[in-house]
């Protein structure tokens, strides 16, 4: 007898309908899979076998084959072992098959029959209603995650007795409903980095702000222990909340890398990724056989942030031209490319020279102007260009460290963000894919950037002195244009472009 379930499986950050065809006839006693699985769908053949006899089910000694479809579709981890199950007892006429061409079944199963959780259930679901799919038949593991998607019935089981008393009596089973506690989860990471906790250093935290409410690219550069690392930890208690698509989307990255900690709760917190300075690239823009996120990707909507930015490859480093420019990476394979989304923040940090100490008060550099030169020579043009500010640290006066802190607290500043970047959002209603300054283009800056003569020769003046690109000069227009939103100024004034040419620290030092 012949059975078809429906199951899914995960491309990039799109899930793909695969059907689990199983066929029980006569012949030799054997499993045969078709349809391009991989060693773990190879697996669930002994896998599946041993579950089956000790959950008290009857195995077929008969020739079984299991057919994937599409047959060109790589087929890969062990979400099949559910389906293959209840196809197998559906085709031996075990459980009831009337109810498999409305749902979709994924899960992995072990010897025992209990169930345990996949990654990647959430983008499945996400899709699963495009699908023409009813419902899910996931792992009671999965099921909170499955059931953030609104208008998709989800039934979470523990084992695979379950499972098939739900086929014959679905009556008695209930879809699971999504607790509004555990989605509601944060981090707690934004209540104990807080911006009230940094001694001076006026100039970077107004940095930060204007980072947080137009969404620029931001690099600190100074000698040891000035405080870098910490100002940038700080940048995510400032920036505004996640909407629900936002963290929807954040969320189905999330559990497609394997990372949810809390199944059933959606990313509400923007990430911040710190990536050591050895990462590969591939590790930086993901890859694979089977291409996973990497982590400008599971830095989508938030922030990436690169410590010691000069110790990293620069072959490596400029893996983040193209993301930082549009906002999503390619990964291409010989059998397939998937694309997966890219719009991070970048914040970095790093020393002004080799020995760390150039330009400071208290410590004298010991580099040469020849080893400085190829200190930054680590840092390719190109790349400096996409960072929109430029931020010298300078090491704390013995009065500002010995004194308490006077600064405004990460939620005082988060509403001034908030205020601007709904301010931004009322000019950008009209346009796609637009929620803030940095993501600006060229016929947006002529748009919502005109300058007055004053403006205009003040920026002209400055690049030709810093020898600003094109690029760089619209960036600082994106960054005036930022600081007249938190000023609630429609129009750019010479003050605003003035203090946007200020953040080229690095320009200024080549």
């Amino acid at each position: 007898m012949l059975a078809r379930v429906w199951s899914a499986s995960i491309v990039g950050i799109d899930a793909v309908k695969v059907g689990v065809e199983v066929d029980v006839s006569g012949g030799l006693p054997g499993i045969v899979v078709l349809g391009l699985p991989d060693a773990a769908v190879q697996e669930a053949r002994e896998r599946v076998k041993a579950t089956l006899k000790n959950a008290g089910f009857a195995f077929p000694m008969r020739k079984i084959v299991i057919n994937l479809t599409p047959a060109d579709l790589r087929k890969e981890g062990p979400c099949f072992d559910l389906p293959i199950s209840v196809g197998i007892l559906a085709a031996s006429e075990q459980v009831s098959a009337h109810l498999l061409g409305d749902y979709l079944f994924l899960g992995e199963v072990s010897l025992d029959g209990s169930l345990r959780p996949v990654v990647g259930v959430l983008p499945i679901a996400a899709t699963a209603e495009k699908m023409g799919i009813v419902g899910l038949v996931v792992p009671a593991d999965n099921a909170q995650e499955a059931a953030v998607v609104e208008g998709l019935a989800v039934y979470g089981f523990k084992n695979l007795s379950d499972v098939a008393d739900f086929l014959n009596h679905p009556e008695r089973y209930k879809p699971v409903q999504l607790d509004s506690a555990v989605e509601t989860r944060h981090d707690g990471f934004l209540q104990t980095a807080d911006l009230q906790d940094v001694k001076g250093q006026a100039h970077a935290r107004r940095a930060l702000e204007i980072a947080a409410a137009g969404g620029h690219n931001l690099i600190f550069v100074g000698p040891p222990g000035s405080g870098k690392t910490m100002l940038a930890r700080r940048l995510p208690g400032i920036l505004p909340a996640l909407s629900f698509s936002e963290a929807l989307e954040v969320t189905r990255i999330h559990s497609v890398a394997g990372l949810l900690k809390n199944r059933g709760s959606l990313v509400r917190d923007r990430p911040f990724r710190s990536p050591h300075h050895s990462a590969s690239g591939p590790s930086l823009v993901g890859g694979g056989s089977f291409p996973r996120p990497g982590e400008i990707s599971l830095s989508h909507k938030g922030i990436l942030f690169l410590d010691e930015l000069t110790e990293f490859k620069r072959d490596v480093l400029e893996f983040l031209r193209q993301p930082l420019e549009d906002g999503y990476v390619t990964i291409s394979r010989t059998k397939q490319s998937v694309m997966f989304p890219a719009q991070f923040t970048l914040v970095a940090s790093t020393n002004p020279c080799a020995c760390g100490y150039y330009g400071d008060t208290i410590a004298q550099c010991t580099c040469s102007p020849r080893q400085r030169e190829q200190y930054w020579a680590k840092l390719s043009g190109p790349l400096m260009d996409r960072i929109d500010l430029q931020v010298a640290v300078n090491r704390l006066k013995p009065e500002e460290i010995t004194q308490q802190p006077t600064g405004e607290s990460s939620a005082t500043v988060r509403e001034r963000v908030q205020q601007a970047r709904d301010y931004a959002s009322s000019r950008f209603k009209n346009e796609q894919n637009l929620s803030c300054n940095a993501q600006m283009q060229s016929r947006h800056l002529q748009k919502w950037c005109k300058l007055d003569d004053s403006s205009r020769n003040l920026l002209e003046g400055a690049i030709r002195k810093l020898g600003l690109s094109a690029r760089a000069s619209d960036r600082i227009l994106k960054v005036a244009r930022t600081i007249a939103d938190l000023a609630g100024d429609d129009e750019l004034k010479t003050n605003h472009v003035a203090e946007a040419i200020q953040y080229r620290t690095i320009d200024r030092m080549q």
